[in-house]
């Protein structure tokens, strides 16, 4: 492309210059062919009075007179024998022809540097006699040779620019390309820690670079994600499993009675439920996230939904002494899929029962604002240490103090998958005691608009403390 451009930009400079070249000429040989008109014009007005003996006197005056150094005069007779005037000989250029003409004269000012380029015209006079009246224009000639050395020096310079153009942009774009290929192979060869370098000058580049930047360190999230997971997954499964084998080692070495076996039987379909119910959320998780659920988006009711949570975990609520309330507008409309959001209040419900403390209070607000619906489920219990706040809503994270509770650390991952596809946001608010979730719904959602990404943590004022 730049090429491109230096080659337009140069055929119009040269056109810039044929042009001044071709107006300037035109006006140097208009001005030449009325001098030599009206010079034609007066002689032949000479030859009308006095004959061709008057005329060839005042061709003759003129070539003696210095300011007429750069005319030519020549009066020929019909056969076109000089009679008079400045030239040895009539100029073939003109022979036989009424008109006008440029020629060089090199017997006239024979000692000149140079020679002459002149403008002329031929005339035939009554009697038959030929009549040469001509004008020097050399200067129009070192013009056109000055216009031809500024065009070749013009072609030339386009050229060079052009070249140094080239050289310039490819070892800039072979250089940044060949800097994103070494970091490439280093990642191939020692893994995800390298990273482009930036120039810092903010072009297009040092932009592709930062995407690149960012996307690396994605990927490397992502894979750190995935082991953890799989560690996750791992250890939570060891225990179950564990426990089983344990189970039928015993079973084994003993007579079988019917109760025990009963007992063995149940206690080991009650571990394989967990481990079951684990692989469903994880499962669930999944198609949430990478399955196009907005197609059974619909026009629901958040304060309905609260309210139903609100009835299914009250038994709950009341075995711990929580007071379990719910708050807000009575009706809250968003556009959504009403399984997943239920599943994702409940969530949340069930956590703040779970971790909240004993006698405390659990509120589930749903609101308008001018921003659009608020979902937020608030305990007031111990919170959230401020250096776990980033991590909760990863896959099998458990806070220290949750380990020996009942649950597998799925719970916050599977509302981060709902939030995302909802194009909610979530926010994390210290409410000293307790804590609050709340998730932010976009004013008016369209079911076929892109989900809004979920940011990785609460903004910092509205991170716990």
């Amino acid at each position: 492309m730049a090429l491109i451009w230096i080659a337009v930009f140069g055929a119009v400079v040269l056109a810039l210059f044929g042009y001044v070249y071709w107006s300037t000429a035109a006006l140097v040989l208009s001005r030449a062919d009325a001098s030599i008109a009206a010079e034609q014009a007066a002689l032949q007005q000479i030859d009308d009075h006095a004959g061709h003996a008057g005329l060839a006197a005042a061709i003759e005056q003129r070539i003696a007179d210095r300011r007429f150094d750069d005319h030519v005069y020549l009066l020929a007779d019909p056969s076109f024998a000089p009679i008079a005037g400045n030239l040895a000989a009539w100029p073939a250029a003109l022979a036989g022809s009424v008109g006008r003409g440029n020629l060089t004269a090199p017997d006239w000012k024979p000692d000149a540097a140079r020679r002459p380029l002149v403008r002329a015209a031929s005339a035939t006079l009554p009697d038959g006699n030929h009549l040469l009246v001509g004008r020097d224009i050399g200067e129009l000639d070192a013009f056109a040779g000055r216009i031809n050395t500024v065009l070749a020096l013009g072609v030339l310079l386009v050229f060079v620019l052009a070249g140094l153009a080239s050289v310039t942009v490819s070892r800039r774009t072979v250089g940044r390309i060949e800097s994103i290929n070494a970091t490439s192979r280093a990642i191939m060869q020692s893994g995800l820690g390298q990273r482009i370098p930036l120039r810092g000058t903010q072009d297009e580049w040092d932009q592709l670079a930062d995407n690149l930047n960012q996307m690396l360190d994605r990927i490397e999230a992502l894979m750190g994600e995935v082991k953890q997971v799989s560690d996750n997954v791992a250890h939570d499964l060891r225990t179950p499993l564990t426990r089983m084998r344990g189970r039928l080692e015993k079973a084994s070495g003993r007579p079988r009675l019917p109760e025990d076996d009963q007992g063995l039987i149940n206690d080991t379909m009650a571990d394989l439920d967990g481990v079951l119910r684990m692989f469903t959320s994880l499962t669930r998780i999944s198609q949430i996230e990478t399955r196009d659920r907005t197609a059974a988006f619909r026009s629901i009711d958040l304060a309905e939904i609260a309210g139903a949570v609100a009835e299914l975990f009250d038994a709950a609520a009341e075995d711990r002494g929580v007071n379990l309330t719910v708050a807000g507008d009575a009706r809250v409309p968003v556009t959504g899929d009403r399984d997943l959001l239920f599943d994702a209040m409940a969530n949340l419900v069930d956590n703040a029962i779970k971790h909240g403390r004993d006698g405390g209070r659990v509120t589930v607000a749903v609101t308008t604002t001018d921003d659009g619906a608020v979902m937020a489920v608030a305990d007031d219990g111990p919170g959230i240490p401020p250096h776990e706040v980033e991590h909760v809503f990863k896959r099998f994270y458990r806070l220290e103090r949750s380990r020996r509770a009942p649950g597998n650390g799925l719970g916050l991952s599977l509302v981060a998958a709902v939030a995302r596809l909802h194009g909610a946001r979530i926010a994390l608010l210290d409410r000293a005691p307790g804590l609050e979730f709340r998730l932010q719904f976009p004013r008016s959602p369209a079911p076929d608009a892109e989900p809004a990404d979920l940011p990785d943590t609460a903004s910092p004022e509205s991170a716990p403390s």
